[in-house]
């Protein structure tokens, strides 16, 4: 389909201002996936929308260390736990600065209003801005962040407490994730009073190493390096996306010079871009899970029996080979990978049988011709390198067994949109771990609360399930909650809520003289710490 001509005439500017800055060494150009969905990145789940966000505009009182799961001290220099895991003190850095843009002077520096402001702006309903986000708070809903937090309180101006209603074992690093990200209560207070809520969400301030200056949809995310950044100004003066969903784009880019890092190279292109004198390669196994969620709440996915019919008929052997090569991935049996704790490695894969798929459809009284859609994106990413290739492998299996599945392309943004709100049969997701804990792959995804805000994309609520993953996430003995997740593991595989596809390992392809740059466990990328030659 043409572009309209605005649109082209938008994206000149970013062209032109790429090539501006490659010869300069205090500018760096990435090529990104997909357009963040927005700057309120409380409203948002896409690893593209926090790498916009949450890892260059915002920070939150822990963050984990570069290139690991370890947490270490961000906005809150330290912290103590009660030893009923009840209570959670902090004590906040002193001194640190919001950002200052064209619309936003800080009269103060970050305090203890900023972190119950950001929290009970999703935990309390009464909030002035609680239903001032059309999005809603998928994760804190998700992870059932208020029933689990009684209150938070200042203690005085650089304290707070968080005080909870039950023991939470993963409670300490899911403040680590993007949704418990701190905000300036003052931007607020001044958005609310101008009558321009919306600009918090278009026009983000926080404390991070980047400053927002401004974002052409489909085209680019424009930062300055914060000169007052509280650990040290980032060598980066300009860092700037340069979203590019085709992935043979970003490479062809990448190897012109027109961006010096291109995220998420599809794996089976690894080998040829070793082969580039001017480029390095980085790869790490990741915390990353590709699916296809089942939307349990559409006949006939309401029948197990269905849902395990089209486990058995998806080859997914021939998928894994054909999206990731050879060494890119490793096919997937549960919602997390096998290096997690927790994981059971009795659980076996579902066997390519078309046979007894065909059966499990008679039984279930299931005619041929029955129509399903399958729904996937128009880029390659991480967890889904070749969306038309995937989708028409699963057509073609599903066709094998008597069923007519329609495949539905929508932009990224769409999808989600549109998932959320359940209208899709099969689709074409991944997640990648939030915070290094098996909790986080199985409450955002598959708990009743996550269903209920729409984030379960399979519409799954099991009560049994549901009840070993609260129990396990309200234990502090490791071994405890590690057998309890083998038994709700072995539900979720009976029940069949998704078609696990694989764990894909993590690339990103970068000129020589990039410096900094690691690559997370967690699927994000942060670039404060680049330095180019």
């Amino acid at each position: 389909m043409p572009r309209r001509p605005r649109r082209i005439l938008a994206l000149l500017p970013a062209l032109l201002l790429s090539s501006q800055v490659l010869a300069a060494k205090d500018s760096l150009v990435v090529c990104t996936e997909a357009s963040p969905e927005g700057f309120d990145i409380v409203q948002y789940t896409a690893a593209t929308t926090a790498d916009a966000s949450s890892e260059t505009v915002y920070e939150r009182l822990v963050q984990f260390a570069p290139g690991t799961t370890r947490l270490v001290p961000a906005l809150a220099e330290g912290w103590t736990v009660s030893d009923d895991g009840l209570s959670y003190t902090f004590t906040l850095r002193q001194g640190v600065q919001f950002h200052r843009t064209a619309e936003f002077t800080p009269s103060r520096a970050f305090d203890a209003d900023d972190v119950l402001w950001s929290f009970q702006r999703q935990l309390d309903s009464n909030h002035p801005w609680h239903k001032l986000s059309p999005r809603g708070f998928p994760y804190a809903e998700a992870m059932g962040m208020a029933a689990l937090i009684e209150r938070v309180e200042k203690l005085d101006a650089h304290q707070v407490r968080f005080v909870l209603k039950h023991p939470e074992a993963p409670f300490l690093a899911d403040l680590a994730m993007g949704f418990a990200s701190i905000y300036s209560a003052e931007y607020a207070a001044q958005l609310l009073a101008a009558g321009t809520p919306g600009r918090l969400n278009s026009h983000p301030v926080g404390t991070g190493p980047f400053v927002f200056q401004r974002y052409a949809k489909d085209a680019q995310v424009r930062f300055a390096g914060n000169p007052t950044y509280w650990a040290g100004a980032p060598a980066l003066k300009r860092l700037i996306f340069a979203i590019t969903p085709d992935p043979n784009v970003r490479v062809q880019k990448l190897k012109a010079g027109d961006c010096k890092i291109a995220v998420y190279p599809r794996p089976t292109d690894i080998p040829a871009l070793r082969d580039e004198p001017q480029l390095q390669v980085l790869e790490l196994d990741s915390l990353l899970v590709a699916y296809i969620g089942l939307n349990t709440r559409h006949p006939p996915l309401d029948d197990v029996r269905v849902r395990q019919a089209l486990n058995l008929a998806f080859d997914k052997d021939a998928y894994v080979r054909a999206q990731f090569g050879d060494g890119g991935a490793s096919p997937a049996v549960a919602p997390y990978p096998p290096t997690l704790w927790g994981h059971d490695p009795a659980l076996k894969p579902w066997p390519h049988d078309p046979a007894r798929a065909r059966q499990l459809l008679k039984d279930a009284g299931v005619a041929a011709g029955t129509k399903l859609s399958i729904w996937t994106r128009p880029g390659g990413g991480p967890t889904n390198p070749n969306p038309g290739i995937g989708a028409q492998m699963l057509q073609a299996d599903l066709k094998a067994i008597g069923l007519d599945a329609e495949i539905r392309v929508y932009e990224w943004g769409e999808l989600i949109k549109r998932a959320k709100q359940g209208e899709h049969d099969l689709i074409f997701m991944g997640w990648a771990g939030d915070n290094g804990d098996p909790d986080n792959f199985l409450t955002p995804n598959l708990s009743c609360a996550a269903a209920a805000s729409g984030e379960n994309q399979a519409g799954w609520c099991d009560p049994q399930f549901d009840a070993l993953i609260r129990q396990a996430r309200q234990s502090r003995d490791q071994q405890e909650r590690a057998a309890l997740y083998r038994q709700a593991l072995a539900i979720f595989h009976d029940q069949a809520p998704w078609i696990p596809l694989a764990h894909p390992r993590q690339f990103a392809a970068l000129r020589q003289g990039v410096q900094g740059f690691v690559l997370s466990p967690l699927g994000s990328n942060n670039f404060a710490r680049v330095t180019l030659e």
